[in-house]
């Protein structure tokens, strides 16, 4: 026992070295593709063995040097946030313990302690006590298992014979403010990216109903099958929650499978103030949620969540003689119930991360993410910049008269400011800014704003010098 506190202790200091270093550093950094290849060329032949610290160091120095630190206090860019020491750790103990969890008896304990963390969330997300749950390498992966699963379920056909096995053209609803990916798992999927329907938004960019009903009406009538609606808990470019509770009921009354993305979004179900915005995810048959995100663990920590036990069991079915066990017995093999069939104990940062903060820790660093997110958007309304998106979460999408976004967003690289990524909101190129880290104070937004204001200044200047 000593020696693990030992061990954790040693870690503990070095993650807040690293944290200080970054935090010190450069968070864009000026290198070229060339300059990166030529040095590992030039030093990794692999011909001969090289001393491990060496190799460590030279390794940190590298991720030091050449990477955007998305773990920043003044990274405002994707979902990529600042991770908890204990996802830091529980990586670390995962990697040397290395359990294989595709099988139950091989590793009990990790795959008991993912399924106890993936039920209280399921609880937390309204669903039935006896729904499944797996953690997955990410978003992209829930929403394949998704789409598999609800292919499935609506199609007794479609798992011995595939898509020979359904006589219409499956098709799927979900708005340009969807994440893109779906255009990739439509083509895996084999349904092709032609089976996608777009549907159109309201005036805060979130899923018109009137357009969803229509658009399964008239595919029907056409001759194709529609089957499920995607509906988006935090959309990526704005942050975006889709009338989820509407969406539930059109997907009752019609016969279609209710798939809620909460990738990023799904985090505020544990936060009372903002628990309420995501009203009627209850009632999807099934969800994506991604602790690598708002839940501050290290990559990839993905969870895919479903309502209909059988039909994952269908979906995902096997027979294999060279493991311990038996699968679909009383305790369900992950191998047998998700995409993925060799798989790290994934769950483990969660696991401890939670363990560690507990549900009010972690509403708490949530609702201060938000309230800064609030103080940033009042901020640049008081400076006159204009708002373009409408969201209770910490995602602010803004511009000026005149603004070359792409010339700004070099501007607050260049001078290492903060990291904020462009977008398009209705058409129009935008700033966005996600605070994502629970590194982030009031002092960082107060600054930051400061300091965008100049270079807006300046470059109206310089326009007006050159008019």
């Amino acid at each position: 026992m000593e020696s693990q506190v030992m061990i954790a202790e040693a870690m503990s200091a070095e993650f807040e070295r690293v944290t200080q270093t970054i935090e010190l550093g450069p968070l864009y950094p000026q290198v070229s593709v060339e300059e990166v290849r030529s040095y590992l060329e030039s030093r990794y032949t692999f011909r001969e063995a090289v001393d491990l610290d060496e190799v460590v160091a030279d390794v940190e120095r590298m991720l030091q040097s050449w990477q955007v630190q998305v773990t920043h206090s003044r990274y405002f860019g994707l979902f990529n946030p600042s991770v908890t020491l204990a996802s830091v750790i529980a990586d670390t103990l995962a990697a040397m313990y290395n359990p294989q969890l595709a099988n139950w008896r091989t590793s009990p304990a990790a795959n008991e302690m993912e399924r106890h963390t993936l039920n209280w969330l399921a609880g937390k997300f309204g669903l039935p006590s006896d729904a499944v749950a797996n953690f997955t390498s990410g978003g992209s992966e829930a929403n394949l298992s998704a789409l598999v699963v609800a292919l499935t379920n609506l199609f007794p056909g479609y798992g011995e014979r595939g898509l020979r096995g359904i006589e219409a053209q499956p098709t799927i609803y979900l708005t340009a403010e969807s994440h893109n990916g779906y255009n990739k798992l439509s083509h895996i999927a084999g349904l092709g990216r032609g089976a996608l329907r777009i549907v159109a938004t309201d005036t805060r960019l979130r899923m018109d109903i009137s357009d969803l009903e229509r658009q399964v009406v008239e595919d029907r009538k056409s001759g194709c099958a529609p089957f499920m609606v995607v509906g988006t808990a935090g959309t990526t470019g704005t942050g975006v929650i889709d009338p989820l509770c509407e969406i539930g009921q059109v997907c009752r009354d019609l016969g279609l499978w209710f798939h809620a993305d909460a990738a990023w979004g799904g985090a505020a179900i544990l936060s009372p103030t903002l628990r309420k915005y995501l009203a009627g995810i209850e009632d999807a048959d099934s969800i994506t949620f991604d602790a690598h995100k708002w839940l501050s663990v290290s990559m990839g920590s993905g969870m895919f969540f479903c309502r209909h036990r059988e039909s994952v069991a269908q979906a995902f079915r096997t027979e294999i003689t060279y493991m311990l066990g038996k699968q679909g017995g009383p305790v369900s093999d992950p191998l047998a119930t998700s995409i993925q069939w060799s798989r790290r104990f994934i769950g483990l940062k969660l696991f401890m991360s939670l363990a560690e903060r507990g549900e009010s820790g972690y509403a708490a660093m949530i609702e201060q993410q938000t309230e800064l997110g609030h103080l940033l958007r009042n901020l640049l309304i008081a400076s006159g910049w204009r708002i373009l998106n409408d969201t209770p979460l910490p995602l602010v999408c803004f511009t000026r008269e005149g603004l070359d976004v792409p010339m700004f967003l070099d501007e607050l690289r260049n001078r290492q400011i903060a990291w904020m990524s462009p977008t398009t909101v209705a058409g129009a190129p935008a700033v966005r800014a996600c605070v994502t880290s629970f590194k982030t104070t009031s002092e960082d937004i107060h600054w930051v704003v400061d300091e965008i204001n100049k270079i807006a200044s300046h470059s109206a200047a310089e326009q007006m010098a050159h008019a």
